[in-house]
């Protein structure tokens, strides 16, 4: 008498297609060989995005990460010509105006120049004149001391510190001592993660275009050109693209990514964040000279 056998075993599970498979191969081998420089890394992790493991913002914050480890202060730090500082002579009716225009938190407070740097201002510790008037007050009696770092520190290193000590601001000063501009923790995070607006950006959050220096903008990369030839007085064509972003793809021939430059006229547009599919973000420096109408640098 014949019988019949079952087996246990599941059925079998569909094998992955030939994108998954390799994805699969990349993982595992990142795991049993690490990547040995910085590229295989992020290749790697842009191999996540595409599969969608990883979003596009993620991923914009990893690279923000890995590029402030290799980046100085000289880099990002706010110049010393676009500084807004305190005089300790000051009197309150002098300095008071500035602090509210600005709208900054913290401020450094000088002596007999700039060089002279005295220690640091924060708004908040003004509020006691609001209560009790100005009085006897003396700026001294207030300022914090100030944190002096050079221009060649890294960033990582720096914001590590920023968080251990528990300060926001530092003085950077060249290789002669002099001053030669601020640096912020927020300053540091931009790096990672983008532009942060706050409450005083408020006017701003809307506008395509915004001023951050002399001839230093940011702009939004759904920028229209021909807001952005009658901001800045320019004749950069629209016959093939309606936006600033779709000029600098083209200029570009390939989709950009963060840190990438190039040139059209007299205009330097560096990618500040980009996802795997557009450009969103964009910083703009204007020349005085005309540049090559379209050069592309790493």
């Amino acid at each position: 008498m014949a019988t019949s056998m079952t087996t246990d075993e599941p059925p079998s599970s569909p094998s992955p297609s030939k994108g998954e498979k390799n994805w699969l191969e990349k993982l595992f081998g990142a795991f049993s060989a690490e990547p040995k420089s910085r590229d295989e890394l992020l290749d790697i992790i842009k191999d996540a995005a595409e599969n969608q493991l990883v979003d596009a913002e993620a991923l914009s914050i990893i690279e923000g990460a890995l590029d402030v480890s290799s980046q100085q202060v000289r880099e990002i730090m706010i110049p010393r010509s676009q500084m807004v500082v305190v005089s300790l002579q000051d009197k309150p009716e002098e300095f008071l105006p500035k602090i509210i225009e600005s709208g900054h938190s913290r401020f450094p407070v000088i002596g007999d120049s700039v060089d002279d740097i005295r220690g640091i201002l924060l708004a908040k510790d003004l509020l006691p004149l609001v209560l009790k008037g100005v009085g006897e007050f003396r700026l001294e009696d207030i300022i914090r001391p100030a944190n002096i770092i050079p221009e060649s520190k890294r960033l990582n290193i720096l914001l590590r510190e920023f968080r251990e000590n528990r300060y926001h601001m530092a003085v950077v000063i060249d290789e002669y001592g002099g001053v030669s501009g601020v640096v912020t923790i927020e300053d540091i995070l931009e790096e990672i993660v983008g532009e942060i607006e706050d409450e005083t950006d408020e006017e701003e959050a809307d506008s395509f275009i915004r001023k951050v220096g002399e001839n230093d903008f940011i702009v939004k990369a759904l920028t229209p050109i021909e807001e952005f030839n009658e901001y800045f007085k320019a004749e950069l064509s629209d016959e093939e693209f309606d936006t600033i972003g779709g000029l600098i793809m083209q200029s570009f021939g390939h989709l950009p990514g963060r840190d990438e430059i190039t040139r059209l006229g007299s205009f330097t547009f560096r990618v500040l964040y980009a996802d795997n599919r557009q450009i969103h973000l964009l910083r703009v420096m204007r020349s005085s000279e005309s540049g090559k109408q379209s050069e592309t640098g790493d």
